[in-house]
């Protein structure tokens, strides 16, 4: 699933090509997404492309009529093509804009989403949303508040929305091996020190992930076409069983709200 660098890392290669463009028209070849694509999309043909800007794993285009919030899902990724790019199987939308280009999004499993906000109202999808977590708002204090008499393990607290944005199942791994914390350790135990540590190091992974452009994984490619690098660099993601890269101890791997976790024994505690 792209997870928050990697939305990032689409936000940033679409919006050159964009920004105070015209969207002359709207295809829609497939309208039965996670949710059915509304009518009042239709209300962007005709307008130009105000500002772009990413919220947790959402893609905000804004214009005058209203704002066009994509969601990528687990398979979707939005990439300019040529006009005369010919369309393959799970194109399910274009956007013709007046620079000659398209906006296509591709999307396999049908679990993104293409929604519509009219001026001066917030989605429902983005109203409980915590901190960004490179954002100010984002702090060890804050981690460590919102813990205190918590007993869910760390991992899943890390990955709540609700907690801090955009902590996938990816960089939640990555962090918490980088902290040295396992990942099935209650929320509510870990000190206020360990809070800090992390709070940093999720910061400085995503940070890392977005400037090398996300994590390849099966269908995700950047806006650009070109795939991320980021998955090179992985310390126990998609490891497990294998050798830990600081110890050599064999990683174990888990089943963490159906998803799985990858941990070191020796390293993370």
């Amino acid at each position: 699933m792209p997870e928050l660098p990697e939305v990032e890392t689409t936000l940033r290669g679409i919006e050159p090509w964009l920004l105070n463009q015209t969207i002359e028209k709207i295809v829609v070849r497939q309208p039965q997404l996670r949710w059915p694509v509304v009518e009042e999309i239709q209300r962007l043909q005709g307008q130009s492309v105000r500002a772009l800007s990413r919220r947790s794993k959402y893609i905000l285009i804004e214009t005058a009529v209203g704002t066009a919030i994509w969601h990528l899902g687990m398979s979707g990724s939005l990439r300019l093509v040529e006009a005369e790019a010919p369309i393959k199987k799970h194109d399910h939308i274009d956007w013709h804009l007046s620079n000659g280009k398209i906006l296509r999004y591709h999307d396999p499993r049908r679990f993104g989403a293409l929604l519509w906000v009219a001026p001066g109202q917030t989605s429902e999808y983005l109203e409980h949303l915590g901190p960004e977590p490179l954002s100010n708002d984002f702090s060890n204090a804050h981690l460590f508040n919102r813990s205190r008499g918590k007993s869910q393990a760390v991992k899943t607290f890390i990955m709540d929305g609700r907690v801090v944005v955009g902590v996938g199942n990816i960089y939640a791994n990555e962090s918490l091996f980088l902290a040295g914390i396992r990942p099935h350790t209650a929320a509510g135990k870990i000190s206020k020190a360990r809070y800090q540590k992390l709070s940093i190091i999720i910061r400085d992974v995503l940070a890392a992930a977005i400037e090398q452009g996300g994590t390849t994984l099966r269908d995700f490619v950047g806006g650009d076409g070109k795939p991320g690098y980021f998955a090179q660099q992985l310390f126990v993601y998609g490891r497990g069983g294998a050798p830990c890269k600081v110890c050599q101890t064999t990683l174990k791997e888990i089943r963490q709200g159906q998803r799985a976790t990858v941990y070191c024994p020796k390293c993370q505690r």
